[in-house]
């Protein structure tokens, strides 16, 4: 390890430990307790998440001393033991809020989800370097998918839709490497015609649907274009459009109903379901623009935001910190992702540089959702802020995460 220490990418290490320091600071005073002697009191949350931090700096250690090609030669392997620790779950797994996603190992949970999505990032980099592999070939295109969906589903049936999500992130590194743009305008159009459907009706979408069909049509009408074409289209979106309404009612669940509901306008329930977003929303905005202070948040003190140590670590960021706090925490995210946007296009090796992508499409699927759900623009889908939220599983998941593409990097001329 000593021969490379200077290849580490620093600014990348010093943004990871700014993020978390910063969330730990802000963990204390989330779950601050008016009877607190000392910052070791191991009963609290704020001393567990600080042992989690200083175990990971020992796993830094280890992953970086661990040969970078280890990482390419065992990746087949390690997301076969991921796929099995999540399947795992249905016979030897805890229930907690309905979700059969931990294991208990005496007093610690470990949720095997947030590690499969690294163990899924290496396998598809390992896929897609191999040297037959061609994405824009529909054989390959199927076999990621399968390797990207596998992990998805054994999540979606414990049943965590909000992790499930984040491995839609990695269209950003399949889109890299050569996946066509449609696909990703076909996920983008399907999203879209979900929400308006909601929101206004399948009526109202089929005659929006009709109107463009017939527009665009008439727009490409020297071209003589295919009729049967922008027909089959048009009845595609438009049975996709009639099933919205049963896939919500009968596939969603009512929490997931609700909530949708709230962020659509169609409901109002600032005290039930829209609690915790609505107490978000009031933290953030009585932050101002300095923010009340470190630890004299009267929304956190007085712990009127559910879970505020967790998915809604962000609202003690906008309540004590203020406007600027948030801005410094949104520029550190932005910093890294970019830093690791131009890590990933330096590398020589395919593996490097699909791992690379498939580690910045993950955070920022987290950073993104998370933001939106705090500031109530997002259902709530119970996906935490990386590196800042507490539990040791999203600690440690999203550290091994970066950790094994800064060891990549550092020995990428190797490879």
């Amino acid at each position: 390890m000593g021969k490379s220490v200077a290849g580490f990418d620093w600014l990348t290490i010093l943004i990871y430990l700014l993020l978390v320091g910063f969330g730990w600071a802000n963990i204390y005073s989330a779950s601050l307790a008016e009877s607190h002697t000392s910052f070791f009191e191991f009963n609290q949350i704020y001393s567990k998440q600080g042992l989690w931090i200083i175990l990971s700096f020992l796993l830094i250690i280890i992953l970086l001393s661990i040969e970078a090609k280890f990482y390419q030669r065992f990746s087949s392997v390690i997301y076969a033991i991921s796929l099995l620790s999540l399947a795992g779950l249905f016979v030897f797994g805890s229930t907690i809020a309905g979700q059969t996603a931990w294991y208990q190992i005496g007093p610690i949970s470990i949720q095997p989800a947030e590690f499969a999505k690294a163990a899924t990032a290496l396998a598809v980099a390992k896929y897609l370097s191999g040297i037959q592999t061609n994405i824009k070939d529909f054989k390959h295109q199927l076999r990621v998918f399968l390797i990207i969906g596998l992990p998805m589903i054994l999540v979606l049936l414990q049943p965590d839709a909000g992790s499930a999500m984040v491995y839609f992130s990695f269209a950003f590194a399949l889109y890299r490497e050569g996946l066509h743009f449609a696909y990703l305008l076909l996920g983008f159009f399907a999203a879209t015609l979900f929400v308006a459907t909601l929101a206004f009706g399948p009526a109202w979408v089929i005659g929006g649907v009709l109107l463009i069909a017939v527009l665009v049509y008439l727009k490409n009408l020297k071209r003589r274009p295919n009729l049967l074409k922008y027909l089959f289209f048009a009845a595609v979106a438009i049975g996709f459009s009639l099933s919205v309404n049963y896939v919500f009612e009968n596939v969603f669940k009512q929490h997931h109903r609700d909530r949708f509901n709230i962020v659509l306008g169609k409901e109002v329930d600032s005290r039930g379901i829209g609690y915790n977003t609505n107490q978000s929303e009031i933290a953030i905005g009585s932050g101002g623009l300095f923010g009340k202070g470190w630890t004299e948040g009267t929304q956190t003190k007085g712990h009127f935001v559910p879970e505020q140590h967790t998915d809604y670590i962000f609202s003690t960021v906008g309540e004590e910190w203020g406007f600027l706090g948030s801005t410094f925490i949104l520029g550190l995210f932005v910093m890294l992702m970019l830093r690791l946007l131009y890590l990933a296009e330096r590398q020589r090796s395919t593996f490097t540089r699909v791992y690379g992508y498939g580690v910045i499409g993950i955070i920022f699927m987290h950073f993104l959702v998370n933001i939106g759900m705090v500031i109530g623009i997002f259902p709530t889908v119970g996906i935490p802020l990386p590196f800042l939220s507490y539990g040791g599983s999203g600690l440690w998941a999203f550290t091994i995460l970066l950790f094994i593409f800064i060891k990549l990097d550092s020995d990428r001329m190797s490879f």
